[in-house]
């Protein structure tokens, strides 16, 4: 009589057996942080890498501002979607017959600020970006970004890496102290020549100088006084789109004669 094979289901059982790929527990674990930094960069990159999407003109803002709030966050949400309508037909969103997309609207994805411009570019039918993040009460995404665009970071440095690395354009809508955040972090970069010389636009200089004495830092030498050339205001959505020209932005077919120049 032919004896049965010794059991090896505790073998077969055991975690260290699982492919790596499929062993959640490995992949969380701390020592696999890097690898989780490069899949969070890779993920996004392939998606954007498909959709020919070269380069972004990211939008910032409130996520507290709501199309129907007080007069200021009604003008603002409607600032902020015509300016992404605008910036899709003039900046090259659209392929036409291209490999590449320029210009085109990302933000964080998630309400406020960034529908409202996620809604701008698909109002005029151009895809556009939203790069969530995990927070602990759930931010889901808006329902206005391009579904195939739409990414979830837990890592905020990953994700401001992808906002940053193919921006054209900075365009900063009122916020608290998130936008103020992405702001001084792109403000920085561009102070320090940690970045290219991309335009930045702060709307409704109003506001932007109520809560932040840029004059008084240069006065008391907390910055240079060139550093405030880094930013210029604007008042409308066409204002917004003509700094932003004026500051050194080129439309998709600028980018094209560029790329072809010997």
């Amino acid at each position: 009589m032919t004896a049965s094979p010794p059991d090896n289901s505790a073998q077969m059982a055991s975690p260290s057996y699982r492919l790596a790929v499929f062993d959640q527990d490995f992949l969380l674990s701390d020592s696999l942080r890097g690898v989780r930094f490069l899949l969070e960069f890779a993920k996004a990159d392939l998606a954007l890498k498909a959709w020919g999407v070269r380069s972004t003109v990211v939008v910032f803002g409130s996520a507290r501002v709501r199309e129907n709030g007080d007069p200021d966050h009604a003008r603002w949400y409607a600032a902020a979607r015509e300016f992404a309508a605008l910036a899709s037909q003039r900046g090259g969103a659209f392929l036409e017959g291209g490999p590449v997309r320029d210009n085109v609207i990302a933000t964080g994805g998630g309400p406020g600020i960034m529908e409202a411009a996620n809604r701008g570019a698909a109002d005029v039918g151009a895809p556009s970006v939203g790069f969530n993040i995990t927070l602990p009460h759930e931010q889901e995404p808006n329902a206005y970004s391009t579904p195939e665009l739409t990414f979830r970071f837990h890592y905020f440095a990953m994700r401001k890496m992808h906002l940053a690395m193919r921006a054209n354009a900075l365009v900063v809508f009122p916020g608290g102290f998130g936008t103020l955040d992405e702001l001084f972090e792109i403000l920085t970069l561009r102070q320090t020549s940690k970045s290219p010389e991309i335009p930045v636009v702060l709307f409704d200089e109003g506001y932007w100088r109520g809560i932040i004495n840029f004059d008084e830092m240069a006065r008391r030498g907390m910055i240079a006084q060139k550093d405030l050339d880094l930013f210029g205001f604007a008042e409308t959505a066409d204002g917004v789109w003509q700094e932003l020209v004026r500051r050194g932005l080129k439309p998709h077919e600028d980018l094209e004669s560029l790329t072809k120049s010997p």
